[in-house]
């Protein structure tokens, strides 16, 4: 499978996805668990430059090859916390809206405010629509892995 495009993003879309990445990183969240939220939702999305790049940054962060290898089956395995696991379901819940999903149940949502402020979901939030959106425009552009940003 061949890139459908090959020039650079505006610069004024950069310059905005910039200052996303400054006000989710400004939430208060630990840097690992955005990497695993944004791993997850790129799973889901099958986005191949998104899993990649989230991998490369994720270690970058001092995450293990155990629980990268893990987060696609995190709810069989014992290597997430339980804030990470709450994050994990919210990022699954939000990122499967499609064709009569539930989306986030209250009681997604009320396990993720357990363990979160409100600072801090905004950032999972954001991190989640966002890495929706890089899933998206990579999807449709056919972006290949092995890139990171």
């Amino acid at each position: 499978m061949e890139a459908r495009m090959k020039s650079r993003a505006n610069a004024d879309v950069t310059t905005a996805i910039q200052h996303l990445f400054t006000a989710i990183h400004a939430g208060g969240v630990d840097p690992r668990l955005l990497e695993l939220v944004h791993l997850r939702a790129s799973q889901i999305n099958g986005c191949g430059p998104c899993v990649f790049a989230g991998v490369e940054s994720a270690k970058k962060h001092g995450e293990t090859d155990e629980r990268l290898h893990n987060v696609v089956t995190w709810r069989e395995t014992p290597f997430f916390a339980e804030d990470e696991r709450a994050a994990l379901a919210l990022t699954e819940a939000a990122t499967r809206i499609q064709d009569g999903a539930p989306g986030v149940t209250d009681e997604i949502w009320d396990a993720a405010a357990g363990h979160f402020d409100e600072n801090q979901l905004s950032a999972i939030i954001l991190e989640i629509a966002l890495t929706n959106f890089f899933n998206r425009i990579n999807r449709t552009t056919r972006e290949q892995a092995g890139k990171t940003w």
